[in-house]
């Protein structure tokens, strides 16, 4: 019997040092295979620093590969508090090469953080700033390369490209709608430091940042420098409080040109308002189009089968729709007319006829079907959708002058489109 209970307590004994051996194995393989990764992130994270290193923007370019929007290089002061010394002379010195009071460093130097960006002291700094600092050579200060996003002919397609904040990110135009694809991944210069965050000096790595993707637009340079020098000259001439202008090519809708003005320098777009930097008129503002408009009243007759070109109209210089006078430009009228030539003649009293014809419905389904009343879709933001009247506020009056381009509101956007 004793000899039976020995070996039953042996047994159990065996059975639960397996059973811990397995639980540990498994513990050791969870560990090892499974959490690695988490764990091993965990434990450099304590003992391993990143000196980040910003990459260069995408360029941005014309279609003639003029460089509208690029880089410089600059300098900005990170700080790693656990590594400096001499807390206060390290702040009273780079307080007095920034030209700031020391509370503001202090607030850096000594904030329990493993890494400190001068924010906005420090940022994109000059090279004689730089030189001043570098020169002290302290621990724990370093400079690390910045990219400054530069446009080298100021004013030039200003709205149309935009500006960048101070953290390089698109704010407005071109370098908002495509700051995914423009900003790139920041590199670093990786380094180990010991359990008082001193820099180990024997193992460093150097991941190199990947720039921003290039863009290349629709615009030609020298159809946009055009433009924005005859835009200029006209706001000089006539004292005005905007203008814009647009070039498309026809066969394929591409923006050759797009400028708005009064404009702005997107280097130092803080000494503007933000009316000025965010309203770009060619896509925002809204006129009334007149005779340009007519060629919509035309192709939905056309189409409605409601005239012929060759059909014939008597001008007599105005008509009368309730009690409204519409008017020829020209005195008298043209008189006897086909279609055809009161397209030639831009004749008001004609195109009253057309848009009798086509009716108001018909009218104002072709003009939303041609997308006025909606945004194109221009890759810009700030685009306006224009005025149309409500149908059921459309009387005789509304569709005759309608017919006409008066009355209606549109963009310069959806029009040249």
């Amino acid at each position: 019997m004793f000899s039976k209970a020995i070996h039953k307590r042996i047994k159990i004994v065996l059975l639960v040092i397996i059973f811990l051996f397995v639980l540990i194995v498994c513990k050791v393989f969870y560990i090892q295979v499974i959490d690695y990764d988490k764990l091993n992130d965990l434990a450099n994270s304590l003992w391993s620093r990143n000196l980040p290193i910003e990459a260069d923007r995408g360029r941005i370019y014309t279609s003639d590969s003029k460089v509208v929007a690029d880089n410089l290089t600059t300098v900005s002061l990170v700080l790693i508090p656990n590594q400096i010394k001499d807390k206060e002379k390290v702040a009273q010195d780079i307080a007095s090469i920034l030209e700031v009071d020391v509370e503001a460093i202090n607030e850096h130097i000594y904030k329990k953080s493993s890494i400190e960006r001068v924010h906005p002291e420090g940022r994109r700094l000059s090279y004689e700033v730089a030189d001043k600092i570098n020169a002290l050579n302290y621990d724990g200060v370093y400079l690390v390369k910045e990219a400054k996003r530069y446009y080298p002919n100021d004013f030039l397609l200003s709205h149309v490209l935009g500006y960048v904040g101070i953290d390089n990110q698109g704010l407005s135009g071109l370098e908002l709608q495509y700051d995914t694809y423009l900003t790139g991944a920041a590199g670093a210069i990786k380094y180990y430091s010991d359990a008082k965050g001193q820099r180990l000096r024997l193992a460093e790595s150097y991941v190199e940042p990947q720039n921003g993707m290039d863009i290349y637009l629709t615009v030609n340079y020298d159809i946009q420098t055009s433009i924005e020098r005859e835009l200029s000259n006209v706001m000089e001439k006539y004292n005005a409080d905007g203008a814009w202008a647009i070039a498309m090519e026809p066969s394929t809708g591409k923006i050759l040109g797009m400028a708005s003005y009064p404009s702005f320098n997107p280097n130092n777009y803080q000494d503007y308002s933000i009316e000025e930097i965010n309203r770009n008129l060619a896509i925002w503002a809204t006129y009334e189009p007149g005779s340009t408009f007519k060629i919509v009243t035309l192709a939905s007759a056309l189409e409605e089968d409601v005239i012929s070109l060759d059909d014939t109209f008597y001008d007599g210089g105005s008509v009368r729709v309730e009690n409204a006078r519409i008017k020829c430009w020209k005195h008298g009228g043209h008189g006897q007319q086909t279609f055809l030539e009161v397209v030639q003649n831009s004749c008001n009293p004609g195109f009253v006829e057309i848009g009798q014809r086509l009716g108001k419905e018909n009218l104002f389904k072709y003009i939303e079907n041609f997308g006025f009343g909606d945004k194109t879709g221009i890759d810009l933001n700030g685009e306006g959708k224009g005025i149309l009247f409500s149908l059921d506020k459309v009387g005789p009056v509304e569709l005759a002058t309608s017919s006409f381009g008066q009355g209606v509101s549109v963009t310069a956007i959806q029009q040249v489109v």
